[in-house]
């Protein structure tokens, strides 16, 4: 909790540090790197720092956990607190880089304010970022331990087994420990990180979620290959698809992810878009698995049937399920099949189907269509607690709140 006096300047000052956050987190991560170029090499997403994602990000979660100890001061915004801290934990983050972090925030706030960071100011923002930091490095702690590993000792290598080619810009690939030691579990909807050595020497680092059984011994997940247009085409994706194949070492961490199943026997919903199925064929596995009893929905839109990434996986697990049904919208049908039943064209439009009371809701896809289905969610009455989601990349939703 927030001093008393640190919450009186923080609600004072937080509209000034608000407007300049941008400016801030734009600054900081270029003092950062200056400092610490090895950060930018092999830790940092090289792609979102020149998208600017990344910034937005950092801002976006700042300025909501400041907002949250003022407006709300008796809790914590554990949702999103968990969700950075499962990233920190896949990437193998480690407390004293917080220390680091804490240097190049300050002196840019400092640079970016002037002399609107009185003593005051900085004592009250210094307790806002530890409160933060030392909340975020306790989950991790714990994320860590979960796994029976030390803090940021999450990585290991695996053989590819095989690579399989599901769309023309998709490829899954299935690993195994190079060691031949079992696969560390993992709940259904989590991912693991990836790094790769690039042309340049970077050893880049992405996510991906993982696809098969988690009662398989082998590990599955797939890659979009990211083109480039509006942003950097990616550098990762690029590098997996024209270099990996069967018999290939991989550095690969531990699973970590909060987008999971909780046990419970209510109605589900599972809302994806574009290669945001991923998550849900594992979970579909799982509820397979488990025998779950409840109404299943799945939702799924893409640009056709072609570029549905394992759409028949996606079919055929819903198919094992008791009471299950899938309903997929395509902006392009395929070729002499017009749309019908649950296979629709357009956008994903919850208006004609039946969300029975008390659905949990997963959401998983480019933010404009979780919003839009989030939002039709509600007006079907599904509580907002109940709904969940999971975004590939730096999460904006809380930037653009």
């Amino acid at each position: 909790m927030l001093s008393e006096t640190s919450t009186a300047t923080v609600r004072a000052t937080l509209p000034a540090v608000g407007a300049a956050v941008g400016d801030i987190a734009d600054l900081f991560y270029r003092k950062l790197f200056d400092a610490h170029p090895e950060l930018l090499r092999d830790l940092f997403n090289r792609g979102n720092q020149a998208s600017g994602t990344q910034r937005q990000a950092l801002a976006g979660s700042i300025a909501a956990f400041a907002t949250q100890l003022v407006d709300h001061p008796d809790t914590r915004p554990d949702v999103m607190l968990g969700r950075i801290a499962n990233k920190h934990a896949s990437l193998g983050i480690t407390a004293p880089q917080y220390e680091i972090v804490h240097t190049h925030l300050f002196a840019a706030i400092a640079e970016v304010l002037g002399d609107a960071v009185t003593p005051e100011a900085a004592a009250a923002w210094d307790e806002v970022y530890w409160l933060m930091a030392n909340a975020l490095i306790a989950i991790e702690e714990r994320l860590y331990a979960q796994q029976g590993v030390g803090a940021g000792d999450v990585w290991h290598e695996w053989t590819v087994v095989s690579r399989t080619e599901d769309t023309p810009d998709v490829a899954s690939f299935r690993i195994s420990p190079a060691d031949g030691v079992p696969a560390p579990a993992f709940r259904a909807g989590q991912y693991v990180s990836v790094q790769v050595e690039l042309p340049d020497g970077a050893r880049q680092i992405r996510q991906y979620s993982l696809t098969g059984s988690p009662s398989s011994a082998l590990r599955s997940f797939s890659v979009k290959r990211v083109r480039g247009g509006d942003g950097p085409e990616g550098e990762v994706s690029t590098h997996l698809h024209a270099h990996l194949r069967a018999g290939d070492r991989l550095r690969v961490s531990a699973p970590y992810g909060d987008l999971v199943l909780d046990g419970t026997d209510a109605p589900l919903l599972l809302a994806s878009a574009g290669i945001g199925c991923t998550p849900f064929l594992s979970m579909l596995e799982h509820l397979a698995a488990q025998g779950h009893a409840s109404p299943v929905t799945v939702v799924h839109g893409d640009r056709s049937p072609a570029a549905h990434a394992l759409r028949a996986d996606h079919l055929a697990l819903t198919g094992k399920l008791a009471d299950a049904t899938a309903h997929f919208w395509y902006g392009t049908p395929e070729p002499g099949r017009p749309a019908h039943g649950t296979h629709r064209t357009g956008q994903v439009d919850l208006s004609g189907l039946t969300v029975a009371p008390g659905t949990r809701a997963y959401l998983c896809g480019p933010l404009p269509f979780m919003r839009a289905v989030r939002t039709q969610l509600l007006e079907k009455g599904v509580a907002a607690a109940d709904i969940h989601y999971e975004v590939f990349g730096p999460d904006l939703w809380l930037a653009q709140d």
